[in-house]
């Protein structure tokens, strides 16, 4: 446990520095592979009514939370054992494989450029890389709310949260916190094939988001003054707005990302060619503009920042405590 702080430590600033080694498979992909492989077994045991496909998704579930966290607590608990300073080595490399600081800039950036530099074809497909939404008519400044909406989004999903669940318990709780994550992004949707199905992982990851959604709104909303944005506004329209989306956590980030650009986001929305009719957030004080996207990821970083200071200090101070 003593460990756990330098590892984090380290990995975040890896993460800022070099952001995802593509070069080597990520492990959240292994994860993806798994929650596909049971899918499609259990699906073949659990019979096709609402009753069988809910108790086949909380076998799922089950299945997939055992595996995110036993996988690596057994080999860094053996490593451990063996060569401790391994141990610290991978436990750092995990932590720095599992943020995605520069990687959500780096993607949301290539939006920007096809903006500023390319078509609007371009613009809609880089964009379709890391949204869900339907992207092929969106207006350029439908492209960069959906640039700026998953900048604020995934500040939670992709950072705050996993630093959150790595001080609490290790990287072996943050692999649990990415299971999950990846299992609602895979299973939880909404339709016909997934309604029953993907309830439990939806409800689940609703679960395990909920005080790391509200711990990024309040650090992105105070962040904004450090990334030369209106720290008032943010606050204003995160208290205002943080619950206008279905999800009870999506909006905590985009409310203070709204606030702090004076912009107006969400609003309705294609998935699947399906209109989704969702309340906006944020005042309309001026047009959204291209501009916004590199604004919204100095806000990112400053809330990146402000996390990893926050938490530091938490783990220091419980440390502290136990000692």
């Amino acid at each position: 446990m003593k460990y756990t702080i330098a590892a984090f430590a380290v990995g975040f600033i890896l993460d800022l520095i070099f952001g995802d080694p593509r070069w080597l498979y990520h492990p959240v992909c292994l994860i993806g592979n798994a929650i596909a492989f049971l899918e499609k077994k259990i699906r073949k045991i659990f019979p096709k009514t609402e009753k069988g496909e809910l108790w086949g998704g909380i076998l799922e579930v089950l299945f997939i939370c055992l595996l995110s966290w036993g996988v690596p607590f057994l080999i860094l608990y053996g490593l451990h054992k063996v060569c401790a300073p391994a141990a610290f080595l991978l436990e750092t490399f995990w932590c720095y494989q599992l943020l995605a600081t520069k990687s959500l800039k780096t993607e949301s950036m290539k939006v920007y450029e096809a903006l500023k530099n390319g078509s609007l074809e371009d613009a809609r497909y880089a964009v379709s890389m890391i949204v869900g939404r339907d992207t092929k008519a969106l207006s350029e400044t439908g492209v960069t709310k959906a640039a700026v909406e998953t900048i604020a989004e995934n500040t939670s999903d992709g950072i705050i949260a996993p630093m959150f669940y790595m001080v609490l318990g290790g990287v072996p709780l943050m692999f649990l916190y990415k299971g999950i994550n990846t299992m609602d992004s895979m299973l939880g949707y909404k339709n016909e094939k997934y309604l029953y199905f993907g309830r439990t992982a939806a409800k689940l990851d609703d679960v395990v988001n909920y005080i790391p959604a509200r711990i990024s709104g309040w650090l992105m909303a105070l962040s904004s003054v450090f990334a030369g944005l209106d720290v008032k506004n943010a606050v204003k329209m995160y208290k205002r707005d943080r619950r206008n989306h279905a999800s009870p956590n999506s909006a905590q980030t985009e409310a203070a990302m709204a606030g702090a650009l004076r912009v107006q986001l969400a609003g309705n929305a294609y998935y699947f060619g399906k209109l989704y009719e969702k309340p906006t957030i944020g005042d309309d004080l001026r047009p959204v503009e291209a501009e916004d996207i590199k604004r919204a990821n100095r806000l990112l970083y400053a809330t990146a920042w402000s996390g990893a200071i926050l938490f530091s200090l938490v783990w220091i101070f419980i440390y502290w405590l136990i000692l």
